[in-house]
C-alpha cells in the first residue's frame, strides 16, 4: 500500500473532490497495493471509494489535523473539520466555522485558500487577506488578524513552533509569530521587479529557515529567512503557474513541483549528472543565466550543505505526456501521488530506485 494522501498527510488513503459539474464531495479512497508494479511505471488503476461526504463549495485545500480528523478549506469562506470513522468507513462533520473568510464592506464570502495544521492549532488564510487561528474544541477563532495583508493570501505553512509563513499575490513572503499580539508580520521578504503572485510555499523539514515557493510565472524560489529580503536563488522552472511545491519530508535534497502546464517535476540536488540545462539565475527577474559551476555553488550555499558531491541537480518529469494541469501532489517515502484537471490520479513508487 502506498501510505500517503494528497494533499499533505501521513495516512494510507486519499482525499479528493469531484469536478465542478457535480455535487462537491470530500472523499476517502483506498489506493490498493502497488508492490507488484514496475517501479518505473505510473499507476493508473481504479481506486476504490471508501466513503464520502458533501462539501459546500469547492475544496481549496485539505490538511489532516490528526489520524482521524481532516480540515478542509472552502471557496465559500468556511473551514470544516470532518471525522473519519475507520471502523465503519464513514465521514461525519465534526466542526465548522462559517464565514471564516469574508469581505468586510459587503460581508460577501471570500475563498479560504490555504490551511496548515500544527495540532491542536489550525491556521487559515484567504482571498480577504485575513489570517485565522482555530482549535478544534472552540467554536470561535482563537485569534484573527483581519488586515494581515492588503492582497490575496494564497498559501500558508508552519515555519517554527510559534511561527507561520504566508505568500501573497504581490510576490511577498511574510513571517508571523503568533505569540505576538500585534497585527504586523515579524518579517517581510519580497520578489524584486514585477510583483508576480506566489501560489505555494513549503518549509525545509530539517533546516527550518529554508523555504521554497512557486509563482504564477512558473518560477521556483528558495528563500533563507535568516538573512536578506529577497530569494537566495530563483529557478526558471515550469511554463505556467506553479501550483504546489514540496520538499521530501525525510530526504530534502529532493523537491517536487507541479504546474498548470501539466508537468510534475522531481528536483534531485543529490545526484551527479554530466549535463543539465543551466536554468538557474539570481537577483530580480533577469534573463541572464548562471554557468553550471556558479549555479552549483549557489545550490550548495542555499541548501546549506557541505557535501562536495552535491554539485549537480537533475530534473525528471514524472508525467511523460502531460495534458491538463497538475493541481496538487503529496510525497512520502518512495511514493508520490498527484491529482490533475483530467480527474486523474497518478501514483509512482520507488522514486529513488
Amino acid at each position: 500500500m502506498c501510505p500517503f494522501v494528497c494533499p499533505r498527510s501521513s495516512t494510507s488513503q486519499r482525499l479528493d473532490q469531484y469536478g465542478p459539474n457535480r455535487e462537491n464531495k470530500l472523499s476517502i479512497w483506498f489506493a490498493g497495493d502497488f508492490g507488484g508494479l514496475n517501479p518505473n511505471v505510473e499507476c493508473h488503476g481504479e481506486l476504490r471509494l471508501l466513503c464520502d461526504i458533501r462539501h459546500s463549495g469547492d475544496v481549496m485545500d485539505m490538511e489532516f489535523l490528526d489520524q482521524e480528523r481532516i480540515v478542509a478549506a472552502s471557496s465559500t469562506g468556511s473551514v470544516t473539520i470532518f471525522r473519519h470513522h475507520q471502523n465503519s468507513q464513514t465521514l461525519s462533520l465534526s466542526q465548522k466555522w462559517e464565514n471564516a473568510h469574508h469581505y468586510d464592506s459587503s460581508n460577501g464570502s471570500a475563498s479560504c485558500t490555504g490551511i496548515i495544521c500544527n495540532s491542536p492549532d489550525i491556521f487559515t488564510v484567504g482571498e480577504d487577506g485575513r489570517i485565522n487561528m482555530f482549535t478544534a474544541d472552540r467554536k470561535e477563532a482563537v485569534r484573527t488578524i483581519d488586515n494581515a495583508d492588503s492582497s490575496t493570501l494564497h498559501a500558508v505553512t508552519c515555519l517554527r513552533t510559534t511561527e507561520i509563513v504566508t505568500v501573497n499575490s504581490i510576490g511577498q513572503l511574510k513571517v508571523w509569530d503568533h505569540r505576538q499580539q500585534g497585527n504586523e508580520p515579524s518579517q517581510i521578504l519580497s520578489m524584486t521587479g514585477e510583483r508576480i503572485p506566489l501560489h505555494c510555499v513549503d518549509r525545509h523539514p530539517s533546516q527550518q529557515h529554508i523555504v521554497a515557493t512557486g509563482g504564477q510565472d512558473g518560477m521556483l524560489s528558495i528563500w533563507d529567512v535568516r538573512q536578506g529580503t529577497m530569494p537566495v536563488f530563483l529557478l526558471n522552472a515550469h511554463d505556467a503557474e506553479l501550483w504546489e511545491v514540496h520538499f521530501h519530508p525525510s530526504n530534502p535534497d529532493h523537491l517536487f513541483t507541479c504546474s498548470e502546464d501539466g508537468s510534475l517535476w522531481h528536483w534531485d540536488a543529490s545526484t551527479n549528472v554530466s549535463e543539465r540545462k543551466p536554468f538557474l539565475h539570481t537577483g530580480g527577474r533577469s534573463t541572464t543565466f548562471l554557468s553550471h559551476s556558479a549555479a552549483n555553488e549557489y545550490i550548495i550555499n542555499a541548501w546549506l550543505s557541505n557535501d562536495p558531491t552535491k554539485d549537480r541537480m537533475e530534473i525528471t518529469n514524472l508525467i511523460p505526456n502531460p495534458t491538463l494541469s497538475v493541481n496538487t501532489l503529496d510525497v512520502l517515502g518512495s511514493c508520490i501521488l498527484c491529482g490533475t484537471d483530467a480527474e486523474s490520479i497518478y501514483v509512482k513508487k520507488n522514486l529513488f530506485a
